[in-house]
């Protein structure tokens, strides 16, 4: 798959747009980001993958566009685990609202771009040594076993190692100031929350992304597909998070689904770098098998879970709301900064 220098500037150039459109359409008055709406832009993001993978399968070939559809909903489908982690940080900030789709907006570009330094660093390491397929089989084998252990776990809100070490040493503030990344206060430049929980979220994707991103390059070696089914998976992943606000706790078997998809990519992985390293005789796992292994899973686990949850509703252990505001009562995410005086801040300027 030979990608020219054009098609790989007018990728990330229309990223880009598509990026600076939601910002002028949905940020530029702040507001609650209701169910309906959130339908609307997930539908406007699964039209736009959709209509990419019809263009790649023209461009290319049908192969491509089948790689690039289960990388996708492989992503998609891994990225709504993150939602629940996503909901306990922003919780743990405190953030309002009416601000939640720009700091996951801004926190997913952060991690849109480590993504991206991934992707190369994988494909680079692919492109060398074919036994690296066996590093990527065992660790996504290793994480299946580890996410099918941890169904009845709740998700540690405690912020990351980056987060702590920037509230250490820059001079922040509790409180927010609308959208504003800084502000000054008494003459000092301190930055608002707003900024360490985009910095948070954009992050602790990146710890996902070391189980996602050879994930997808079990389904394709190309890391323009690769690097694209990341890209339509993230920027969809907002408005999904308010879709699915209401149904985190419901998804009960989610983590098995997940699991299941994960040991699946992993042995196909560790099959063929066996067929390219050895002489051994192995089966191949064609891109329609895994395809539809994938759509199947995740189907039979939702539909499952909601089963079970209307049967039983004790099912539902922990309420993710109930968790998210444990958290922020706890102020897991801010404890480290310096209380400020109570009443109002001094006016901010600049």
């Amino acid at each position: 798959m030979n990608i020219p220098l054009w098609l790989w500037l007018a990728t990330i150039g229309g990223l880009i747009g598509i990026i600076v459109l939601d910002l002028l359409l949905v940020d530029s008055k702040p507001h609650t980001f209701g169910p309906r709406e959130a339908t609307r832009w997930v539908i406007f993001y699964i039209a736009l993958a959709m209509a990419f993978a019809a263009f790649v399968y023209v461009y290319f070939a049908p192969t491509y566009a089948g790689q690039f559809l289960a990388g996708y909903i492989t992503e998609y489908s891994l990225s709504i685990d993150n939602l629940f982690v996503f909901l306990v940080i922003m919780s743990s900030f405190a953030v309002p609202v009416e601000h939640r789709h720009r700091v996951l907006l801004v926190g997913i570009v952060i991690a849109l771009v480590l993504r991206g330094v991934l992707i190369v660093i994988g494909a680079e390491a692919i492109a060398r040594f074919a036994a690296t397929f066996f590093l990527f089989g065992a660790l996504l084998i290793y994480t299946a076993i580890k996410v099918w252990r941890s169904h009845d776990e709740e998700p540690d809100p405690e912020g990351n190692a980056l987060v702590r070490a920037v509230e250490r040493r820059v001079p922040a503030t509790r409180e927010y100031h609308g959208t504003r990344l800084t502000v000054k206060i008494d003459g000092k430049r301190h930055i608002t929350p707003m900024l360490l929980v985009m910095i948070a979220i954009g992050t602790t994707d990146l710890l996902f992304a070391i189980d996602s991103i050879p994930a997808v390059f079990g389904l394709t070696r190309e890391a323009y597909i690769v690097f694209t089914a990341n890209a339509f998976a993230l920027m969809g992943l907002r408005q999904l998070f308010f879709l699915l606000h209401g149904l985190f706790d419901r998804l009960v078997y989610l983590n098995r689904g997940l699991a299941i998809i994960l040991a699946f990519i992993g042995v196909k992985l560790i099959l063929e770098a066996l067929g390219e390293t050895t002489s051994i005789a192995v089966p191949h796992i064609s891109i329609v098998v895994s395809l539809g292994v994938i759509i199947s899973v995740l189907a039979i686990t939702t539909v499952t879970s909601l089963i079970a949850v209307r049967r039983n509703p004790d099912l539902i252990a922990t309420n993710p709301e109930s968790i998210a505001q444990a958290a922020a009562d706890h102020g897991l995410a801010l404890e480290e900064l310096p209380e400020e005086p109570r009443g109002a801040d001094p006016p901010p300027s600049g």
